[in-house]
């Protein structure tokens, strides 16, 4: 019991000289006030962003610092300030929604679905040309899959892209098919029903070149992993 107890108290000293070694180094303080301000920034973002982050201003695009716009806009017109803010509210709360397209043809499709998911308020990541034809794309991005909160796959032709996804990691996978392809394609129910028909668990399945609905789902999947965090 003796033993324990001085085992005990020689722990506790040594955690609280090493906290004051760490304060008396300004660096440390400096950090510890910046990571501090990183944080209030994110939580308060609504309260301290002058404007919406989202709203397009193309009248006053690519102005430079000023008193209106303390970093300026961007090339839409969107306050730089407002949208740093935000963005530093989405890094620390919300996880990140992975859009990965199969071929250049499904670009469209995938870059309206990760349009959407950005203007619904998540962090988007985009890997594309990584369909079958190119798996070691994929696999090369397998760290951002296995850490995506929700994939959104987008694929014609033969629609395996959602399949292999959900194969290689255990993330919901939205499938979106494409209409790109020819002759057996159909117009892009070959990829519909390939997906329809997926045995990889967790892949769900929307309607053709429906990259919006995708993005909302995606979303929502998303937010509701923030709340649970």
């Amino acid at each position: 019991m003796a033993e324990a107890l001085v085992a005990s108290t020689r722990l506790r000293g040594s955690r609280m000289a090493a906290r004051s070694s760490i304060l008396r180094n300004p660096l440390n303080v400096l950090a510890i006030g910046l990571i501090a301000g990183f944080a209030f920034c994110a939580v308060f973002a609504p309260l301290l962003a002058p404007y919406d982050p989202l709203t397009q201003a193309l009248a006053s695009r690519l102005e430079p610092p000023s008193p209106a716009h303390v970093l300026g806009t961007d090339q839409l017109g969107r306050d730089i300030a407002s949208r740093l803010l935000y963005g530093a509210r989405i890094s620390l709360f919300i996880g990140v929604v992975v859009v990965a397209s199969a071929g250049t043809a499904d670009h469209p499709v995938a870059e309206e679905a990760a349009l959407v998911a950005e203007a619904l308020g998540n962090r988007v990541e985009r890997v594309y040309d990584c369909g079958v034809a190119g798996l070691h794309r994929l696999l090369d991005r397998y760290d951002l899959l296995a850490d995506a909160s929700a994939i959104v796959a987008v694929a014609g032709m033969e629609g395996a892209l959602p399949s292999v996804i959900g194969g290689l990691v255990d993330r919901p996978v939205i499938a979106v098919p494409t209409s790109v392809g020819y002759g057996v394609s159909f117009g892009g129910f070959a990829a519909l029903l390939a997906m329809l028909g997926s045995c990889a668990p967790g892949v769900s399945v929307v309607n053709i070149d429906n990259g919006y609905g995708a993005a909302h789902q995606a979303s929502q999947i998303n937010h509701l992993v923030a709340k649970i965090r």
